[in-house]
């Protein structure tokens, strides 16, 4: 079975999957290698580590797709992509999503905040006008080759509020979108709205320190979601341990005393598959 059309099969499950981010190749292995059956390619993540820069737009689509190509080969399970605007008008569109489909994407989202766009909870954004997001939605349906889902997200609450927002999903999911994410609903009154005013399968964005209040799995399932993303969640715990380890390094001038606030060695060569690698070595007389 293709990623894509396992993709398509958790948009018919009633508990919402939980869909955790990652920013590169090792942090996607490590979603899979827990168990979590897909993954989220996160522009905001990529851009953090990539650029040491917020999400506001300066990562370009060659860079974004050079790390998605290797996230993408590493594992097994969909990968879901943040594809921003799609890097432009409807053509970008086009060419952005033929490329993010041969590397291997399950599902490709586009948002329609105006180029450059900004992190979906930061103030400051703006939205074309719905009716070139739906031409945007358009070209990504045309180039598609495959079963590849076509995620459209509306950031709108924040610029034009909620009833506007419900207005551009309901418009997104009519233009051909098989999915739908609202970002950033600021209240519980509007995260209950949602799945009852916009008849698609549905994702909700869960940032700790965002405008979004925190529920879980149960909750978000309930309600009637069908993805819960945890964007950059993998990313600030592991900035998080970072800080800490040098921290004690720094403060200590030794690590003998942390050995189990980091992974083994052993690990570490598990999860980059070693033996394989040494298999194929000495299958190749290189060792």
């Amino acid at each position: 079975m293709t990623v894509q059309k396992k993709l398509r099969e958790l948009l018919n499950r009633k508990e919402a999957t939980l869909l955790p981010g990652a920013v590169n190749a090792m942090f996607a292995h490590v979603v899979e290698d827990l168990g979590f059956e897909a993954v989220y390619a996160t522009g905001a993540g990529i851009s953090n580590t990539q650029l040491g820069l917020a999400d506001v737009g300066l990562i370009s689509m060659g860079e974004v797709l050079n790390h998605v190509r290797y996230m993408c080969e590493a594992v097994q399970i969909p990968l879901i992509c943040d594809i921003d605007t799609g890097f432009g008008n409807a053509l970008n569109v086009y060419r952005t999503v033929r490329q993010f489909e041969k590397a291997g994407c399950a599902g490709l989202q586009i948002e329609d905040q105006v180029t450059p766009k900004k992190c979906g909870h930061f103030a400051g954004k703006a939205v074309v006008d719905v009716e070139e997001m739906e031409i945007k939605i358009k070209a990504a349906l045309d180039a598609r080759q495959s079963d590849v889902v076509i995620i459209a997200r509306t950031d709108a609450i924040a610029v034009e509020g909620f009833d506007r927002a419900i207005e551009r999903a309901q418009r997104y999911r009519e233009a051909g979108a098989d999915m739908i994410f609202v970002e950033a609903p600021r209240s519980m009154e509007e995260i209950q709205a949602i799945p009852k005013l916009v008849a698609a399968p549905l994702i909700i964005n869960m940032v700790e320190g965002g405008l979004t209040p925190l529920l879980n799995r149960r909750q978000v399932s309930e309600l009637g979601y069908t993805f819960m993303l945890h964007a950059n969640f993998p990313l600030k715990a592991a900035v998080k341990g970072i800080q800490d380890a040098l921290i004690h390094l720094r403060d200590s001038g030794q690590t003998e005393d942390i050995q189990d606030k980091i992974i083994t060695t052993d690990e570490r060569n598990r999860l980059t598959k070693y033996e394989h690698l040494q298999e194929l070595q000495r299958r190749y007389k290189l060792l």
